[in-house]
């Protein structure tokens, strides 16, 4: 499973990257996010505990998740690798690029499914990544998009 959710915003990159980066935030700035613990820092590393609503008309229905994260200013980019979860195994790159006077956001998800037998990958490709890492991802990318426009307005 795959899934790719891109948006363009109107600030510079540096402050795009930090509003990506900075986790610890989020739930402050995303009404989606339930919180973001931060479990285990190191040096280059930290393992990070998400809970985030899914909508569903008037239903929320709560996910939750444990990251390795890890950023690369250079690049920039946010990387995660799920260690907990229904989603363990998934791969997540946050790119973050300059694109005329925008910055484009991109978050690719890759993983092979939960290990259920028979149904894992389908369950993966036809409702867990269409439905919910896609419901949420562009919940995140457009609440980071609002946070970062905002503030370069002030």
């Amino acid at each position: 499973m795959r899934t790719t959710d891109r948006i363009r915003i109107r600030a510079p990159v540096e402050r795009v990257f930090a509003a990506a980066a900075d986790v610890e935030r989020w739930p402050e700035i995303l009404a989606h996010y339930r919180w973001v613990k931060v479990l285990e820092r190191r040096p280059e590393r930290a393992l990070v505990e998400m809970a985030a609503w899914r909508p569903f008309g008037a239903v929320n229905y709560p996910t939750w998740w444990v990251s390795e994260m890890w950023t690369d200013a250079s690049a920039p980019a946010v990387h995660y690798r799920h260690v907990q979860g229904i989603t363990t195994g998934m791969d997540v790159v946050w790119t973050i690029q300059r694109r005329q006077d925008e910055t484009e956001v991109t978050i690719v998800h890759d993983w092979t499914g939960p290990r259920w037998p028979l149904i894992g990958a389908l369950a993966a490709s036809w409702v867990i990544g269409p439905v919910f890492v896609h419901g949420i991802a562009s919940r995140t990318l457009a609440g980071i998009a609002k946070h970062v426009e905002t503030a370069v307005r002030r």
